[in-house]
């Protein structure tokens, strides 16, 4: 097992499912201090027992990205529970309206993606910085989507509008940020095995009919947080404000 992250402490918004969870696990398997971070105690606390069940170490704080009050805090409450923060990725996010043209989609679905989509990883990017400019610099990942920046696609507008919008916020905030010792970099994943891609009561064989890829599947919850584990470490240490498309070649 490597151990690329021993030592460290790593924070994971929307931790309690999905990419999240895959993204929590496998810093724990290497080595981190993981805290998981979401709005629902029952589900982070499952990510919590998996991890120990492994052997790692992990802690639960609830948190809504959308509000800054609420990131400061899960911010304040990672480094009293570990020490310290060294590694932050930011993936929460939500997927509402899909299937509705940009005419028709609801005023109540847009503004929660634009609020936890784009103005939550503003305030996690804003509280994770000010820590870590203050004690010696760190490694944030934000978890984008091709979906924006490289592919659009019918009835995604808002979600395509607040991805495309987290691409351009981590690129300006790693320019300004590197100097105070901050590596800020991207993930994009197209079509994964996580829960947001599955419709309504679709079946996973469903879904992997709906997507084609030129790899021909979709691509693991595993195979993105190895993405991510890639930027945050030392191996990508001159990587700075890229943006890691993962899609099995869809975008190409």
């Amino acid at each position: 097992m490597s151990a690329r992250f021993t030592g460290t402490t790593a924070l994971v918004t929307g931790a309690g499912s999905g990419l999240g969870r895959a993204i929590a696990l496998a810093f724990a398997a290497e080595g981190a201090s993981v805290a998981v971070a979401g709005r629902t105690a029952a589900t982070l606390d499952e990510t919590v027992a998996l991890i120990e069940k492994e052997g790692g170490t992990a802690a639960a704080f609830t948190a809504d990205v959308s509000r800054a009050d609420d990131v400061r805090a899960l911010v304040r409450r990672t480094v009293e529970r570990f020490g310290g923060l060294d590694v932050a990725v930011n993936n929460a996010a939500v997927l509402r309206g899909e299937g509705s043209p940009v005419a028709d989609l609801g005023p109540a679905d847009w503004q929660a993606m634009l609020d936890i989509n784009v103005t939550g990883v503003l305030y996690a990017l804003q509280a994770e910085i000010a820590h870590m400019r203050a004690n010696g610099g760190g490694a944030i990942v934000n978890v984008g989507s091709t979906l924006g920046a490289h592919v659009r696609l019918p009835g995604m507008g808002g979600y395509t509008a607040g991805k495309a919008a987290v691409a351009a916020l981590t690129r300006a905030a790693a320019l300004d940020h590197i100097g105070d010792g901050i590596r800020i970099n991207l993930v994009s994943p197209g079509a994964s095995d996580a829960p947001m891609s599955l419709r309504p009561g679709e079946t996973h064989e469903e879904r992997a009919a709906r997507f084609t890829t030129p790899l021909g599947r979709l691509t693991s919850a595993e195979e993105v947080a190895a993405a991510v584990l890639y930027l945050a470490s030392p191996d990508a240490g001159s990587t700075v404000g890229t943006d890691l498309v993962v899609d099995g070649g869809a975008a190409a």
